[in-house]
C-alpha cells in the first residue's frame, strides 16, 4: 500500500479543515448580515438567499409566518424600531416564537427572487411593493398574500398587539385596525378626547371634489392615543406643517365616528365603516385624495413634525405625481436643504 509523504498529508489536513470550516460556516449563515444596513439588524434575523418562496414555505413548516423589514440608512424611525421595540424580551421572544424576520435595504442591490420567478434588485423589490416608509413592516401568509403592513414606525404595545393579530391569524375574524383600537391603551396621560384644530372642516361631511378644490386630507384618530396627542401638541404647532396644512381641505373623523358622510366617490356611509374599508390600522392616520377624490397617499404610521410636513407638502405641491416614491422625495428634499446650508432635523 503506498504512503503519503508528510507535506500531502499536511495538504490533505488542510483541505479537510478548510472543507470543515466552510460547512460550519453554512450553518449560521441565518443569521442576518448587518453590513447592507445603518441600523444593526438583530442577531436573530434570518439572512438568506431572498427566494421568496423558499421563504415563507419554510417559515409555514415551521408553524410560522414571514416578516419582512424593509429599512434605510439613515432612518430614526428604524433605529427606534431596532433600539426601542427590538430590546423588548417580550417583543423579541414573541416575534421569534411566531416568525421568520428577514431585512431588506430599500436601496440595496442584493437579488430577490420573488413568488412567480421574478428576479430584481432590493430597491426593485421596495418599489414593486410600495414600500412608501421606513421601516415598513409586511407579514406574509402561507400563500403569499400580506395579511398585514405597518407603514413606519409603530411605537412598542401597538407594534406588539399587531404581532398578535397577525400570529393569531385573525385577519379573517376582525380588522387590524379595529383590533388595536380595541387593545391597546396608550396609557397614563394621553386624552380622553380628541383635540380640536381650527383648520378642520365642519359638518356636513360631504368630502366630493368640486372644480377648483384643494386636494383632501382626511385625518383618523382615537381618544386615548399619545401619538395623536404628541401631533396635535409639536406637529401641528410647527410653522412649516401649518405652511402646509393651509394648501388643504382637511377632515378629521375618529376610528369609531358613527356619523354619515360622503366620500370623495360619492358614497354614503359612516365614518366608522368608511375607515374599515380603507383599512385603516393605526392612529394618527392622513389619507389623502386629489381634486379627483382619487386617493393618491396615505400616511398610518408615527411621525415627527419634518416628516409629517413633507408627507403634506408631497400631496399639496404634486410632488406624488413627478416622485412616486415618497423616501426618494424626502431624501432629495433633505440633499437640497444640507446643500444650502440648512440643517435637516428628521427626529425634531
Amino acid at each position: 500500500m503506498p504512503t503519503t509523504s508528510m507535506p500531502a498529508r499536511f495538504f490533505a489536513l488542510a483541505v479537510a479543515l478548510f472543507a470543515a470550516a466552510s460547512l460550519m460556516s453554512i450553518a449560521p449563515a441565518r443569521a442576518q448580515v448587518a453590513s447592507p444596513h445603518a441600523i444593526d439588524i438583530p442577531s436573530w434575523f434570518t439572512e438568506s438567499f431572498l427566494d421568496f418562496k423558499d421563504e415563507i414555505a419554510e417559515a409555514d413548516k415551521a408553524g410560522k409566518r414571514l416578516l419582512v423589514y424593509f429599512g434605510q440608512d439613515g432612518c430614526p424611525y428604524c433605529r427606534e424600531l431596532m433600539q426601542n421595540n427590538f430590546s423588548q424580551k417580550a417583543i423579541v421572544d414573541k416575534t421569534r416564537r411566531h416568525f421568520v424576520a428577514i431585512a431588506i435595504n430599500i436601496w440595496g442591490d442584493r437579488e430577490v427572487t420573488w413568488l412567480d420567478g421574478r428576479r430584481m434588485s432590493e430597491k426593485e423589490f421596495a418599489k414593486q411593493l410600495k414600500v412608501q416608509f421606513t421601516p415598513t413592516v409586511l407579514f406574509f401568509d402561507a400563500q403569499g398574500k400580506v395579511v398585514a403592513r405597518l407603514n413606519g414606525y409603530y411605537p412598542p404595545e401597538r407594534f406588539s398587539a399587531a404581532l398578535d393579530w397577525v400570529a393569531g391569524r385573525m385577519e379573517h375574524k376582525e380588522p387590524l385596525g379595529a383590533y388595536l383600537e380595541r387593545s391597546v391603551r396608550d396609557g397614563d396621560g394621553a386624552s380622553p378626547t380628541l383635540a380640536e384644530q381650527p383648520f378642520f372642516m365642519k359638518p356636513p361631511f360631504d368630502l366630493r371634489r368640486k372644480a377648483g378644490a384643494r386636494p383632501l386630507a382626511v385625518l383618523f384618530e382615537t381618544r386615548h392615543c399619545k401619538a395623536c396627542d404628541e401631533m396635535h401638541r409639536e406637529g401641528f404647532a410647527r410653522a412649516e406643517v401649518k405652511a402646509q396644512l393651509a394648501r388643504l381641505d382637511v377632515a378629521r373623523f375618529a376610528l369609531a365616528d358613527a356619523r354619515e358622510i360622503v366620500t370623495p366617490d360619492g358614497r354614503t356611509m359612516s365614518a366608522a365603516a368608511w375607515a374599515r374599508e380603507l383599512g385603516v390600522a393605526f392612529t394618527p392616520a392622513f389619507v389623502f385624495f386629489d381634486a379627483s377624490g382619487r386617493e393618491v397617499f396615505r400616511v398610518d404610521g408615527y411621525l415627527r413634525p419634518f416628516h409629517l410636513a413633507t408627507s403634506f407638502e408631497y400631496v399639496a405641491g404634486g410632488g406624488y405625481r413627478r416622485e412616486p416614491e415618497f423616501q426618494r422625495y424626502i431624501r432629495d428634499k433633505a440633499e437640497r436643504m444640507r446643500a444650502r446650508g440648512q440643517k435637516v432635523e428628521l427626529w425634531e
